[in-house]
């Protein structure tokens, strides 16, 4: 994925050593992966990216993939969000990777973005990471707020496009607080 001209995806890092305790309401539960989710995965994924995957070429052929690191955040049992604990290669050997982080729409405003992601968060640290990376997009407005209040930080380094762009994400994102 990209955004609406061609430029690299934003890149965000944050420290897994003082995370927040992962408090979920009554009704929320998490949970990993488990035999036939793929499915509720990929249905999970479409809706809220609102384009077609396949789980196998996402993440079972990845060379991160283990099932552990797929987790569900669930509404009275029902999976309605998802986040996977990943690494990628490319990034050094303490550093996880936030990977395929979406949650239906019917359930906005519940955090669950928020609380699926922490605990994928929670998994890279009992799993020996220091830190997280992430890529988003610039219109994934909703989420670059979640992940700035997960203590992510822009790495302005990947592209001269980043400063400018940055900036406009701030300003919008200040006229969300109002």
């Amino acid at each position: 994925m990209g955004n609406e001209n061609n430029l690299p995806q934003l890149i965000m890092y944050a420290d897994l050593a003082n995370l927040p305790e992962l408090n979920l309401p009554q009704d929320i539960s998490i949970r990993s992966l488990g035999d036939g989710d793929d499915k509720i995965w990929v249905d999970i994924m479409r809706i809220a990216f609102n384009a077609e995957y396949n789980f196998d070429d996402y993440m079972k052929n990845d060379s991160a993939y283990k099932p552990e690191r797929i987790l569900f955040a669930c509404v009275d049992g029902v999976p309605v969000a998802s986040a996977s604990a990943w690494y990628r290669e490319r990034y050094e050997a303490n550093t996880g990777y936030l990977h395929m982080v979406g949650a239906l729409p019917e359930y906005k405003g519940r955090k669950l973005g928020y609380l699926v992601s922490l605990a994928a968060m929670i998994k890279m640290k009992k799993d020996g990471y220091t830190r997280v990376v992430l890529q988003t997009d610039d219109f994934r407005l909703p989420a670059i707020k979640t992940y700035i209040d997960l203590g992510f930080e822009i790495d302005f380094n990947t592209h001269s496009s980043i400063p400018e762009r940055w900036e406009k994400i701030k300003n919008i994102l200040s006229e969300y607080k109002k």
